[in-house]
């Protein structure tokens, strides 16, 4: 799940105490919830359709410190800030999936899906970052493991190269994102994967979320120790920088295979973004234009460059010069430099437009001139408020990005790469059968926009077990498969999961 999403949770709790609201969605989302919010069997689907669970290896392999991994830039906030961090003593073993993937590729399995979206530590890989500093076989033969094990059991392999984690001496030796050179670092990284695992896997995505990374390390400062001091004065460079070098890293990695790897392997690659959509909180002209503003300054962030070959126009007024460049000769590499768009989607928000800067948190962007919001002016929300996963629930804002992608940016492929609800606040973490609304109507809400022309090739719910969600530990209980601490970290399928097995075995 996406570091937004806890703090999202945090906020609705702080602000609201008790809330029953309707559940509104879409022309399209009404027709098919009219009947049931139930969907009609996968069989509805695409024949090729990839319906899958993820996870990432930040958030679920532990073994921070055996078979030959180095220290992370996430290991190193985890210890120096224990305090912070729910279940910040589990951080360095999660789940155990590093010695236990077997068993897990068997839950997998039996939980009916056809594709598994995971992602790759480079700390496991290259210990300090580089090819330089040597190959850690020990990784390697990990990961092959797992990817066999994955398909000799029918599952396809959908992997991402960085989800948010890299080495901690990269970090510390180049400041990482911040410097340009970051891009032949993971470039190098990249070859390794594609010259060690792309004869099998034929889904890669390059980074998992960048304008998150941006938004929240360093334009808000979470689990920063030296950020800019740009909370104070609201003139933020650095997650620019940062997100401009996700940028380059991605499209370098895109060229690298296309012109080396594609011919052989004929894989394909994208990226992965987060994404909401934005509704006007008013009727008002200045409401609107902020709607579509927060549209541009979050997901137009990544996707115009990647489509396009630069940033937004709107940015580029409002940001100014704190806005990076692309060269010509970057611009060429950069624009067209996907073969599909993954996004993580959980929730929308309204958008106001407000100017005072102060006003801004969490993962409003200083510069956009507008805030997201729960409640619009005349006191409605988007969706209704889900009690046991602090969220609120809006698939019609899945439809929306959909058309929204479609139209804007030339109809791509997309893969829906996470799509979920927490279970934080159940007696029982197995009877998660409010999640089964939640997954049943964003279902609706894809086929719905594939009926309408949208390209969408997989759906994967987040997660396929309980993940380590950042500040929230493993509180929220995401996991189709519960993992109880309290019981050798013993593996349940949920009811949620039961569900979703029925679902994708055509028996609903």
């Amino acid at each position: 799940m996406e570091i937004l999403s806890s703090s999202r949770i945090c906020k609705i709790i702080l602000t609201i105490l008790s809330v029953v609201l309707l559940y509104n969605v879409s022309t399209k989302a009404q027709d098919l919830q009219r009947r049931s919010h139930f969907p009609k069997p996968g069989s509805s689907f695409p024949s090729d359709f990839l319906f899958g669970a993820g996870t990432s290896a930040l958030q679920v392999e532990g073994a921070a410190s055996e078979g030959g991994r180095g220290p992370s830039v996430w290991d190193d906030r985890v210890n120096r800030n224990k305090g912070a961090f729910i279940d910040g003593d589990k951080f360095p073993t999660m789940i155990q999936h590093y010695r236990r993937y077997k068993e897990d590729v068997q839950h997998l399995k039996n939980l009916g899906i056809n594709s598994y979206r995971m992602s790759i530590s480079w700390s496991r890989l290259l210990p300090d970052g580089t090819i330089k500093g040597g190959i850690n076989q020990e990784g390697v033969d990990f990961y092959n493991l797992l990817i066999d094990e994955l398909l000799a059991n029918g599952i396809t392999p959908f992997v991402t190269i960085l989800h948010f984690d890299y080495p901690l001496a990269i970090h510390k030796n180049t400041g990482g994102f911040l410097n340009s050179s970051i891009v032949n670092y993971y470039k190098d990284y990249c070859e390794l994967l594609f010259k060690t695992y792309g004869d099998r896997v034929k889904h890669w995505t390059t980074v998992n979320e960048p304008q998150v990374v941006g938004l929240f390390t360093y334009m808000h400062a979470y689990d920063n120790d030296d950020p800019e001091p740009c909370q104070t004065t609201k003139l933020c460079k650095q997650a620019y920088i940062v997100v401009h070098n996700y940028i380059l890293c991605h499209a370098a990695a895109v060229k690298l295979y296309r012109e080396k790897f594609y011919e052989t392997q004929g894989g394909e690659i994208g990226l992965v973004l987060g994404s909401q959509s934005f509704e006007p909180y008013s009727s008002k002209s200045e409401d609107v234009a902020a709607a579509k503003r927060l549209m541009d300054f979050f997901m137009g962030w990544i996707l115009d460059p990647v489509v396009y070959g630069d940033y937004p126009k709107i940015m580029r007024d409002l940001v100014g010069n704190r806005l990076p460049n692309f060269t010509e000769e970057e611009k060429n590499f950069v624009a067209g430099s996907t073969d599909f768009i993954g996004i993580n989607y959980y929730t929308s928000h309204f958008a106001k437009h407000e100017t005072n800067k102060t006003n801004m948190i969490l993962s409003d962007n200083y510069d956009a001139l507008g805030i997201s919001v729960d409640f619009n002016a005349e006191g409605k929300t988007l969706g209704y408020l889900d009690k046991y996963g602090g969220n609120f629930v809006y698939p019609k804002g899945l439809y929306d990005v959909l058309q929204h992608i479609k139209k804007k940016y030339q109809n791509p492929n997309i893969y829906i790469t996470e799509n979920g609800i927490a279970s934080f606040n159940i007696t029982n973490p197995l009877k998660d059968t409010h999640r089964i609304k939640y997954l049943a109507t964003h279902l609706n809400s894809t086929k719905a926009a594939i009926d309408n022309g949208v390209r969408v090739r997989g759906y994967f719910v987040w997660a396929a077990f309980d993940t380590f969600e950042f500040r929230a530990g493993f509180s929220q209980n995401w996991g189709l498969i519960h993992v109880d601490f309290k019981h050798d970290l013993m593996r349940q399928p949920t009811t949620a999961a039961k569900w979703y097995k029925r679902f994708l075995n055509h028996v609903i």
